[in-house]
């Protein structure tokens, strides 16, 4: 199942976006954040997990490649797979550990994973647009599909 729809937002409305679909998503799912460096992948995913009520210092997993945090009984891992080469790096990280129960997997550079990380639900294709960030959203499931339907929706009322 594939659907598409696209919105161009400001910083602010992305945060808004971000935060709507903390509701769509509680109980799990698989999100691939895509997009240039600096467009705002990272602002997405601190915004949902302060909205899902991830109370820690949400911090960028660039460094360490994965943040794991739990919010109301729901495992969620953040990855940032910027600075690896080859999926086969992955392996040390055990991501079919981590994809058990119920979980929420949000990838930034998912490309960079290929076939190691799981199918996901949802791809947010986010673009500079001049100030504001376009956004594609691409849902791989149906799950995705009613998640991306949803918030373009909401945020073209």
């Amino acid at each position: 199942m594939t659907a598409q729809h696209e919105l161009e937002l400001n910083e602010t409305e992305l945060v808004a976006l971000a935060r709507r679909l903390a509701d769509r998503v509680a109980d799990g799912g698989v999100i691939y954040l895509e997009g240039d460096l600096g467009v705002g992948k990272t602002t997405f995913a601190r915004a949902l997990l302060g909205a899902l009520g991830v109370g820690a210092r949400i911090k960028s997993p660039t460094y360490s490649l994965i943040e794991s945090y739990e919010a109301n009984g729901l495992l969620i891992h953040h990855l940032d797979l910027y600075r690896i080469a080859a999926p086969d790096e992955l392996e040390f990280l055990g991501l079919s550990d981590l994809a058990a129960g119920r979980f929420l997997l949000l990838a930034e550079w998912p490309e960079r994973g290929g076939d190691a990380l799981p199918v996901p639900d949802l791809v947010v294709h986010l673009a500079h647009a001049g100030e504001r960030r376009r956004l594609h959203f691409d849902s791989r499931t149906a799950r995705g599909g009613a998640w991306a339907g949803i918030l373009s929706g909401e945020m073209r009322a």
